[in-house]
């Protein structure tokens, strides 16, 4: 992980993203601490597979839960067949 001053980015903007694409997170600090993180695509892909991918195993779980529970709805196929031709 890299610390930059907006400035020094400025002025070195491809050695910076450079380094964010050879897998080091660069970080630029900002006022009110909104500071930005600059990534490759690759590890910002990985970032938000893995988020979708925890959103994916909380909606397995709640489902889970909900068929222990017996919380479930039972239909036929031509219930199924009614429904999907609607």
């Amino acid at each position: 992980m890299t610390i930059v001053k907006q400035m020094e980015l400025r002025s070195n903007i491809k050695k910076y993203f450079d380094l964010a694409f050879g897998g080091e997170a660069v970080i630029v600090p900002r006022k009110e601490n909104k500071n930005v993180v600059i990534l490759s695509e690759r590890e910002y892909k990985e970032l938000e597979k893995a988020r979708n991918n925890m959103a994916y195993l909380a909606m397995l779980d709640e489902s889970d839960r909900q068929l222990k529970e017996g919380r479930v709805v039972v239909k036929t196929m031509e219930e199924l067949e009614a429904m999907a031709a609607e």
